[in-house]
């Protein structure tokens, strides 16, 4: 059986990345379609596989500006000879699913997320858009979204990476899907000894708007504990100047040191609406809980008084209230790690190889 991978760019390892390398585990002879690469930031696993780029990469500066290659994503895509392959599998996130298998081949979608720049999250893009963007961008959407529900009649198959996103794939494209949750390394995460825990509760990420860093800042001012943040991104300086003494932005840091933070801290906060959100796998599979805005990815995997506390309002007053009352004797770090590892690699590899039994595919 010949198996196409397609992914929509490949310039570092996140999330969607991790994903990829979960369905190269799966079908390690499969080759991979993308937009863009840069092998230098991919994984040795990755770049075992054959990677085939659309014309996308042939554009000028297109490793570094291929979002504003975007609108012609969707032709890039529809010119790839996809013929000689039985199995084809697409991440979404990006434009991925729009290519077009032979007819008795099987598609099959995994969806981090319906494109949220032309969806849900449009506003938010086209207000904070530059004046030329605010002016094109638009009639651009417009178009992606014709061709993104167009597409969708493509797919045979589609996985959603949550329940939230599940429920987005419903309202845009009115198709169902199956739930399998993104593989988390919880092998790569451990529990540290009670002694050496500290004493300050911990935010990471990507500092972009809709992650709402700002409301922790703002928590943590109020109540004067201690923050340490780590991650960089557009919102930093902004973040960095409102906040006060007690809390330390550490930048990006190293894994090991990541994996130290995420051991060590009282709890983290996650005050974003996220499709699915990692970290808090992470941190959970390092024992400690997490505090987050209850929508989202949150709600599959955290539980509220057995790895976490629920936040019922996206607002300052709300954190200040909930951080507030945490208590750190309330949770057994066994009992959250012990949750976090039904998210883990094998999991995921286990509900995808039942699907596709289940569609006539081993």
């Amino acid at each position: 059986m010949r198996v196409a991978l397609i992914h929509y760019w490949l310039n570092g390892m996140r999330g969607g990345e991790r994903v990829l390398e979960a369905f190269c585990d799966l079908f390690p002879d499969a080759d991979i379609f993308t937009h863009v690469c840069d092998r230098k930031r991919l994984s040795s696993k990755l770049n075992q596989h054959d990677i085939k780029t659309t014309f996308i990469s042939k554009m000028p500066f297109a490793r570094s500006q291929y979002q504003k290659y975007l609108p012609f994503m969707p032709r890039a895509l529809e010119e790839l000879n996809l013929s000689e392959y039985d199995l084809v599998i697409s991440s979404e996130s990006g434009p991925a699913k729009g290519v077009i298998p032979r007819p008795d081949a099987f598609h099959m979608c995994y969806t981090h997320s319906p494109m949220r720049y032309i969806w849900d999250l449009y506003p938010q893009y086209q207000a904070s858009a530059g004046r030329l963007a605010k002016i094109a961008f638009p009639g651009i959407a417009h178009r992606l979204r014709t061709w993104d529900v167009t597409s969708a009649a493509r797919v045979d198959q589609f996985l959603a990476n949550s329940s939230f996103v599940a429920k987005r794939i419903e309202k845009y494209y009115r198709r169902s899907s199956e739930v399998v949750f993104p593989p988390v390394a919880t092998e790569d995460f451990k529990i540290a000894d009670e002694s050496e825990r500290g004493d300050y509760f911990l935010a990471a990420g990507e500092f972009v708007r809709y992650k709402r860093f700002d409301l922790a800042i703002d928590a943590f001012n109020e109540l004067g504990l201690k923050l340490k943040v780590i991650g960089d991104g557009e919102e930093r300086k902004a973040l960095e100047r409102k906040a006060g003494d007690n809390i330390e932005f550490l930048g990006r840091v190293p894994f090991s040191e990541l994996k130290h933070h995420f051991a060590r801290c009282k709890a983290l906060v996650f005050p974003g609406e996220e499709d699915f959100g990692m970290i808090p796998v992470e941190v959970m599979a390092s024992g400690r809980p997490v505090i987050a805005y209850a929508r989202g990815g949150a709600l599959d995997t955290v539980v509220d008084g057995l790895s976490g506390l629920f936040v019922k309002e996206q607002t300052v007053e709300a954190f200040v209230e909930a951080i507030g009352s945490f208590k750190d004797e309330d949770f057994d770090p066994q009992r959250i790690r012990a949750h976090a590892e039904t998210f883990g690699r094998e999991p995921f590899k286990q509900k995808v190889r039942q699907i596709l039994a289940q569609n006539g595919i081993s």
